[in-house]
């Protein structure tokens, strides 16, 4: 019951900061010469890491539904989630010439040089991968003890349309 409400709490901190970093500044463009320094969020830069949390966020609750087999399949994948984004954090550094595609004041036919920087973004997007990959872990450790989901509003197999009917006219729940 703890592991699967830290799996929960570690889906939404790495969805946090997985979002956070498509909207802190991931790099910056200096094209000198007094010309006002460029910006450019996460989101503009890649938009790997919104995707990827979004994409486990969902895998994390279908555990909820699922049976043990499916949660530990459901794990791996929140933990190749976890991995990738990890890996656009390490990665994706864009060079001036995919800078000035995004934005022409950068183009070496306006400026002589562009001086990169990078932003913050990147280390949120790290520490969102880590929080994935961890929840992925512990998912995948302890998913033979968590909870099944209820069958309390299952309707019994056995019973026809017309019997459930009945029991409704009779005042009765055919659900329980």
């Amino acid at each position: 019951m703890r592991s699967q409400r830290l799996v929960d709490l570690l889906a939404v901190l790495a969805l946090a900061l997985l979002a956070l970093s498509a909207y802190l500044n991931w790099s910056y463009g200096d094209p000198g010469s007094g010309r006002p320094r460029v910006e450019f969020s996460g989101y503009s830069v890649t938009r790997a890491p919104v995707t990827l949390a979004l994409a486990a966020l969902v895998a994390v609750v279908v555990t909820k539904l699922a049976g043990t087999a499916l949660r530990r399949v459901l794990a791996v994948l929140v933990v190749l989630m976890g991995v990738a984004a990890i890996g656009v954090a390490l990665q994706v550094r864009p060079n001036a010439e995919e800078l000035s595609r995004l934005r022409p004041e950068l183009s070496q036919a306006v400026t002589d040089q562009v001086v990169l920087t990078t932003g913050p973004a990147p280390w949120f997007a790290l520490a969102g991968g880590v929080a994935l990959v961890t929840a992925g872990v512990i998912a995948l450790s302890t998913a033979h003890h968590w909870r099944r989901p209820t069958a309390k509003y299952d309707r019994d197999p056995a019973a026809t349309p017309a019997d459930q009917w009945k029991a409704i006219d009779a005042g009765e729940d055919p659900t329980i």
